[in-house]
């Protein structure tokens, strides 16, 4: 099964009060710790999202497929948009963000494991039963994620679909949380 990977990376960091993607853990920005653990996963194609040149320069070095979100301000739903629209043609699709900056290629293996398994199933990175992202979504849902808009991300499908939710643990309870303010950094 060939499965995509799409790096939503258009935030606008209302919370966190600048362009959090750029905020560095480790002394790596964000966005390149999300970048790296996706081209490490084995995935079919990868592309980024983004309307900041800085990240589809570094996503293209990386040799994911940039993609310019002009209409980030929308919402979510504009991102999974754009970054479906590079992946019609393969059996699946992995959205990630960018603000998770301890998710490892370790559980993202794992996660397309799982789904490559199932083939059907929409396949959530978890720890002890709460959802978490990424997720990964087959073909036959395609057509729910391009009709998404505004704020309103993958978790609206999944909510219509609940059946086909397979919830995959991840390495560490540590890797789902993500950064929302510039505390999060220290914590």
């Amino acid at each position: 099964m060939r499965t995509g990977g799409v790096l939503l990376a258009s935030g606008q960091g209302r919370r966190f009060g600048s362009n959090k993607l750029l905020a560095e853990v480790e002394g790596v920005p964000l966005y390149r710790r999300a970048m790296d653990t996706l081209a490490g996963a084995g995935l079919h194609r990868l592309a980024v999202c983004s309307p900041y040149p800085e990240l589809l320069a570094a996503g293209e070095a990386r040799g994911f497929l940039p993609l310019c979100n002009r209409n980030g301000a929308e919402g979510i739903a504009a991102s999974v948009r754009l970054g479906l629209s590079a992946m019609a043609d393969l059996d699946g699709v992995l959205f990630a963000v960018c603000d998770q900056p301890y998710l490892t290629t370790k559980s993202i293996i794992k996660l397309i494991n799982s789904f490559r398994e199932s083939k059907t199933a929409i396949c959530a990175l978890a720890w002890k039963g709460q959802r978490g992202n990424p997720a990964v979504f087959p073909r036959d849902l395609f057509g729910e994620l391009a009709a998404l808009t505004g704020d309103v991300g993958g978790g609206a499908v999944i909510a219509r679909h609940r059946d086909r939710l397979v919830l995959v643990e991840a390495v560490s309870p540590r890797e789902l949380a993500d950064v929302d303010y510039p505390a999060d950094l220290t914590e």
